[in-house]
């Protein structure tokens, strides 16, 4: 070896051997690094207590506006009239009876518009034919205000059957333009190369176009779950016997606002719920 190439070795960095089953020391972050993180921290604290107070100073005003008589307590009640009623309906069962009709009606709908409109929105990448006549449809049934459907549905269907369709009709032309738009912006560049491979369109829709949109699928879900609880409500309001539709309008009927306030405030909490259950499976897909 000459004299230069062995200069040359000298200078070379030693590779550290790390014996199997012996993990290497972890790397001490950077002041910068660590400074950054302690700025995000900070930030996240300051957006939960900001969130916090300004939900603090909602139920403040709206307890104390009432009791100074500035609005009209039989229409608006007050936070402790409505944890009030809210245990009452805890205490005798209603709440309870009506919260699991209620949730079964959603979780049916939301399955069978996310199943459905699925079925639908591949149908229609699958055919371009089939898209080519239906699309009209699909953007005048999406546009058309489902609430008007009611009243046919209620003869049609029934008390029972109505709320289901109504749910399920909310959500379910949504979920096929969102999804099938989905589709069809899935990046070009793959779907010709695994064409050129000779893949057919149900390859091309397995391999690359139901993978590339997992974010629009999550979106979907997103979307519907406010709008199968609303549907099921508007059919709660028009038909039902039980349910937190049918306890609202009841208690709007004797004037009881604290019942009427609880159950929304339980409509928000299912709502916040599912939403925590569907942003929690999203990280999952993420991975």
């Amino acid at each position: 070896m000459s004299t230069a190439s062995g200069e040359r070795w000298k200078t070379m960095p030693e590779t550290v051997s790390v014996s199997p089953g012996v993990s290497a020391a972890p790397k001490t972050p950077s002041p910068a690094y660590r400074a950054w993180q302690g700025a995000q921290r900070r930030r996240r604290m300051l957006i939960a207590l900001s969130r916090i107070a300004l939900l603090g100073l909602f139920l403040a005003a709206w307890e104390i506006a009432p009791r100074m008589e500035w609005v009209n307590p039989m229409l608006t009640s007050y936070p402790s009239a409505v944890w009030q009623a809210t245990a009452e309906l805890i205490g005798d069962g209603q709440l309870w009876s009506n919260l699991w009709v209620t949730l079964v009606e959603v979780v049916i709908s939301f399955a069978a518009a996310m199943i459905g409109g699925t079925a639908i929105a591949v149908a229609l990448w699958m055919s371009p034919a089939l898209e080519r006549v239906l699309d009209p449809f699909l953007v005048v049934l999406n546009a058309l205000p489902k609430i008007a459907l009611v009243p046919i549905f209620y003869i049609w269907l029934g008390p029972t059957g109505s709320i289901y369709a109504v749910a399920i009709a909310v959500s379910v032309f949504i979920t096929i333009l969102m999804l099938y738009t989905g589709f069809r912006q899935t990046d070009p560049n793959k779907v010709k190369l695994v064409r050129t491979m000779g893949a057919s369109r149900a390859q091309v829709l397995g391999k690359v176009v139901l993978p590339g949109n997992i974010d629009t699928f999550t979106a979907a879900l997103k979307a519907n779950v406010g709008l199968s609880l609303v549907g099921v409500i508007v059919g709660e309001f028009q038909a039902s016997t039980a349910g937190l539709g049918y306890l609202i309008v009841y208690g709007s009927q004797i004037f009881r606002m604290d019942m009427v306030m609880a159950a929304i405030v339980v409509l928000g909490v299912i709502s916040i719920a599912i939403y925590l259950l569907i942003q929690m499976l999203e990280r999952r897909l993420a991975r």
